[in-house]
């Protein structure tokens, strides 16, 4: 991969118009039927999951901060297809679908959204701290851009053990002006680290867009000064997102070192649920939402006579009765005792230093 230069077809810089037919020939397509099935049972999780978090968060169920994934999902299924179950993820705290594709039962995570006993972190974490060591993810961080040194120092600790591991490490496109990202590019060029620095790129970080933050607007080109190969992807389409990780994973097992992927993706809610959107037009959301990565995958489905409009259906309501089940769950789940107020701050639990 040549540095700055995309391998997949780079994102628009302007919506487009949804997939034609032709994008679903069956001679074009780069995944089988198994795969694009995958793909829609999950992105429906994702999405429903979310949505019914949205609900949930107005009906003051749980409170806190909630930032949804509603219309980023082809970001994280490309990603699974394209790594390993022993790989590791890391990511700030739009998080929630996050351990849902991984495979972590729905009803564990919306046990943490409820801040419950049976949730993911104990209920200690909330909406903004996933995490699930069983299948690699580090996190869920509040802390805008904290996440990246601590990516690299996992893909460190990877190669100083010299384990056949990737790390993907996710950031918003507001991170990517943080200190913490050009430190970290410099250690892991040097280091010649296997992590993926993956940019999810919804254009307007809390509230304000790509081009009144900075004068680099192409966010690809911020790896160039320390030659770190990069590209943009079409964060829409789930095919470009598995080529993009899936070569940016072969380099980093290879030795060749990381790889940074801006991958342009729309976020079609709020930043968080406060959020008026006042920043940017209902036509402009509405022609992002025109290509759907659920659309797209459900018409390949479709089109290729892999799936019936019944088949589909019915997926879709096992997964609506699997959430409402999740739900359940959570509501009736106990609140954590007190006492684990003291519990998992130390792994030592008779470190030395701790005094009454």
């Amino acid at each position: 991969m040549a540095t700055s230069q995309p391998t997949t077809a780079a994102a628009p810089k302007k919506p487009v118009k949804a997939r034609g037919k032709a994008a679903s020939a069956k001679s074009s397509l780069p995944h089988s039927q198994d795969t694009y099935t995958r793909w829609f049972r999950e992105m429906y999780l994702m999405r429903k999951f979310e949505e019914r978090c949205g609900q949930l968060y107005i009906q003051q169920k749980f409170g806190g901060f909630c930032h949804l994934y509603i219309g980023q999902e082809a970001v994280l299924s490309g990603m699974r297809e394209a790594i390993r179950p022993t790989d590791r993820v890391i990511t700030a705290y739009r998080d929630h679908a996050h351990p849902l594709v991984l495979g972590t039962d729905p009803k564990y995570v919306m046990a943490e959204m409820y801040g419950k006993k049976t949730g993911t972190s104990k209920g200690k974490g909330g909406s903004m701290h996933m995490f699930d060591k069983e299948r690699n993810l580090f996190g869920g961080h509040g802390i805008v851009g904290g996440q990246i040194g601590l990516g690299a120092g996992i893909a460190f600790a990877d190669k100083y053990r010299k384990e056949d591991h990737v790390t993907v490490c996710f950031m918003g496109d507001g991170a990517a002006r943080q200190g913490m990202l050009y430190e970290t590019f410099n250690m892991a060029m040097t280091w010649k680290l296997p992590v993926i620095f993956v940019i999810e790129n919804n254009q307007y970080a809390m509230g304000t867009s790509v081009e009144r933050t900075s004068n680099v607007t192409d966010l690809k080109t911020l790896g160039a000064s320390f030659e770190m190969p990069s590209a943009s992807v079409d964060g829409m389409s789930p095919e470009a997102v598995c080529a993009a990780i899936a070569e940016a994973a072969e380099r980093g097992r290879k030795g060749e070192g990381p790889t940074l992927l801006d991958i342009q993706t729309y976020r079609f809610k709020g930043h968080s649920m406060s959020d008026p959107q006042k920043y940017r037009t209902k036509d402009e959301v509405a022609s992002y939402v025109e290509r759907d990565p659920i659309g797209h995958v459900r018409s390949v489905l479709l089109e290729n006579n892999w799936a019936s409009e019944e088949s589909l259906k019915a997926v879709e309501k096992e997964i609506k009765a699997q959430v409402e089940e999740a739900i359940k769950f959570a509501e009736e789940s106990p609140l954590p005792d007190p006492s684990e107020l003291y519990e998992d701050v130390y792994v030592q639990s008779d470190y030395p230093f701790v005094k009454d």
